[in-house]
C-alpha cells in the first residue's frame, strides 16, 4: 500500500471514529460500500447500514449489498425511502436528487434516532463530487449528515485504492448512478421507464460485455450511450432487442437509436449542459 492510501485511510478511520453511534447510507456503489466497510471494521457495535430499496435502484445493487452484508456481519436496514410518493420527484426537475435524497434522509433519521441518542448519518458524497452539480448534498446539508471522504479529503482515485487494499472485490465496480439518472430532465419518472432501463442495459451488457453504458430516455425517444470505441458493437438487432424490451414493458417508444455522441456522465440533466 503506497503512503498517501495508507494515510488516507488513518484519515478516514479518524473522521469516522469521532461520531458514534453512526448509520451508513449504503446505496451499493463501491463509494458507500467501502465507507460502510471501515466503519463496521473500526466499530461494529456503533455501526449500521442503510440501504433504500425502490424502483430507481437496480436490483443488482441490492443483491450486492445483502451478499457483502451478510460476509461482513453488518446490521443491515433495508428501507423504502418513499421517493415515488412525491410529485416533485416524479415530475423529475434537475434537481430531481434533491426530493429524492430529502425522503431518503428522513426515514434514515428515523431509524438512526431509535439507534441512540446522537447517532449520525454518513454519506459516501467524496471531494470529485463537490465539482459537479449535487443537489442530493443540499438534502444533506438540511439532515445534518457527515461526509467522512470529504472531511478527509478523498477522492474517487483514492476510495478505489483503499478497497484494493483492503481487498474488496468491487473495487473497480464502475459508476452507475440510479436510474432515474437515464430520464432526460423533465421526462417523468415511473416504475416502468425504469424497469425497461435496467432489463436494457442488462441486456446490452450480456451480448456485448459493455461495462459503462447508459440507456436514457427523452419523452418516447430512447438512446443507448456507450463509449466511442464500443460504438460498432451496437447492431441493428440490439437495437431491436431493446425496443421487444419496452414493448413488453409496455413503453410506446417512437424509436430506439445509438446516440451519436460517446458516453458522457450526466447528459441528461438538460438544465446544467
Amino acid at each position: 500500500m503506497s503512503t498517501s492510501t495508507r494515510n488516507g485511510l488513518v484519515r478516514l478511520q479518524r473522521v469516522i471514529a469521532a461520531s458514534s453511534p453512526r448509520m451508513i447510507a449504503c446505496s451499493g456503489g463501491i463509494d458507500s460500500m467501502l465507507l460502510a466497510t471501515v466503519a463496521h471494521r473500526l466499530e461494529p457495535g456503533v455501526t449500521r447500514v442503510a440501504h433504500a430499496v425502490s424502483p430507481a435502484v437496480p436490483a443488482e445493487a441490492t443483491t450486492r449489498v445483502r451478499d457483502w452484508a451478510q460476509r461482513e456481519g453488518w446490521r443491515l436496514e433495508i428501507v423504502r425511502s418513499g421517493e415515488f410518493d412525491s410529485e416533485d420527484y416524479l415530475s423529475n426537475p434537475v434537481n430531481r436528487c434533491y426530493y429524492c435524497k430529502s425522503k431518503l434522509y428522513n426515514s434514515l433519521g428515523q431509524i438512526a434516532r431509535a439507534i441512540g441518542a446522537g447517532a449520525t448519518l454518513m454519506s459516501g458524497a467524496n471531494t470529485d463530487d463537490l465539482g459537479e452539480y449535487r443537489p442530493g448534498l443540499d438534502a444533506a446539508r438540511e439532515h445534518a449528515v457527515r461526509h467522512p471522504y470529504i472531511e478527509a479529503s478523498i477522492d474517487k482515485a483514492a476510495i478505489r485504492a483503499i478497497a484494493r487494499y483492503l481487498s474488496m472485490p468491487f473495487a473497480a465496480l464502475p459508476a452507475s448512478p440510479c436510474l432515474a439518472s437515464r430520464l432526460y430532465t423533465g421526462t417523468r419518472v415511473t416504475a416502468a421507464r425504469l424497469q425497461v432501463i435496467e432489463q436494457s442495459e442488462a441486456t446490452i451488457r450480456k451480448a456485448t460485455g459493455i461495462e459503462v453504458l447508459r440507456c436514457r430516455i427523452r419523452e418516447d425517444q430512447m438512446y443507448i450511450e456507450v463509449g466511442a470505441s464500443d460504438r460498432k458493437r451496437i447492431d441493428a438487432a440490439l437495437l431491436a432487442s431493446v425496443a421487444d424490451i419496452a414493448a413488453h414493458g409496455g413503453l410506446q417508444l417512437s424509436g430506439v437509436s445509438l446516440d451519436p455522441e460517446p458516453y458522457r456522465p450526466g447528459r441528461a440533466f438538460v438544465a446544467v449542459q
